[in-house]
């Protein structure tokens, strides 16, 4: 497995990162085992980040990813960069909380359902307009003093609200969602963090299925999965769509690998990414996306991707993809 220095924060990093939110319960059902045995298998293959959040089924993927892992961070905590986010409540009234009580509380209960006394990476969810960024800058660098995270970083910021937060102290990551339909951050975000030396974190390198190769125009979702309610997901958009990943798949099996292997790597590709944040619910199914992160694309085969996308429909709007 290939690592890579996470920005400013100095940790080294696998450049693949396991994500939870497939089991938060945003995705329909799962299978607690199985995914367990995911986690696990993605760390017998390199990976030594693992990212979650508290608003991952209130902490339940937390809980998870801290039992998958308890004996090695029982027995070797160092070996494992955990990373979560918090800041925001699904379902209260006010969703998004980056006050200090908040992100106080937070972390406590990050650090009870994880299982440890420290978390490596902690990030602000999503922007709170409501809060004044030195304040949560601010909450977040006292965690820092007391031991209780060691870096910090946000998720779904922009340009502008990475430089006010910089102002009171430094942003070390930034997780943002990026792949083949969803292209926003090269404009602005991107450069800025390549600028400040932000550690990337990119999720939904798949764009959450849709560069997997198994999606068609008759798949259905199960009601409790996000997808069944995204606009990327339906109507003209995604048949225009999954007309490019069919011309992309053809170009990655001459390359003698997956569409989905193509997509990631050609997110890591990209100047200033650092990681590629990629799910699975199976052991089986991680290690398709773990292979990934060691493919190089040339400058050839990076012409030929912009050519195959060029007319493909951009995703953006809110996120997850496009949800009304």
């Amino acid at each position: 497995m290939r690592s890579t220095i996470l920005g400013k924060t100095g940790m080294d990093v696998s450049r693949i990162a396991f994500g939870t939110w497939q089991v938060g319960g945003d995705w329909g059902s799962y299978d607690e085992q199985a995914a367990t045995g995911a986690i696990r298998h993605a760390r017998e293959l390199g990976v030594n980040l693992f990212d979650t959040a508290q608003g991952y089924g209130f902490g339940e993927a937390e809980a998870l990813l801290g039992r998958a892992l308890r004996q090695e961070l029982d027995r070797d905590r160092e070996s494992l960069v955990i990373a979560t986010k918090g800041g925001i409540a699904p379902g209260a009234a006010r969703s998004r909380d980056a006050g200090r009580s908040s992100l106080r509380s937070g972390v406590e209960q990050s650090l009870r359902a994880l299982g440890v006394d420290h978390v490596d990476l902690y990030q602000v969810h999503w922007p709170d307009p409501r809060t004044p960024s030195e304040e949560t800058a601010g909450a977040l660098q006292e965690l820092v003093d007391e031991g209780k995270i060691r870096h910090a970083g946000v998720s779904n910021y922009d340009a502008a609200q990475l430089a006010d937060f910089d102002r009171t102290r430094p942003v070390e990551t930034l997780q943002p969602p990026y792949h083949l339909f969803r292209r926003g951050i090269e404009a602005e975000i991107l450069p800025y963090a390549r600028t400040h030396d932000i550690g990337v974190l990119c999720y939904s390198p798949l764009a959450s299925g849709l560069l997997t190769g198994t999606i068609t125009p008759e798949t259905r979702f199960e009601s409790g999965d996000w997808r069944a309610q995204s606009t990327a997901f339906r109507g003209e958009a995604l048949r225009r769509n999954l007309e490019i990943v069919d011309r992309l798949e053809e170009f990655a099996a001459g390359k003698r690998i997956s569409v989905s292997q193509l997509a990631i790597a050609w997110v890591l590709a990209q100047q200033g990414v650092h990681a590629a944040i990629v799910g699975a619910r199976s052991a089986r199914n991680i290690e398709n996306s773990i292979a990934a992160a060691e493919i190089d694309l040339t400058e050839e085969d990076l012409a030929n991707i912009e050519r195959i996308t060029a007319d493909a429909v951009e995703i953006g709007g809110a996120s997850p993809e496009g949800v009304a």
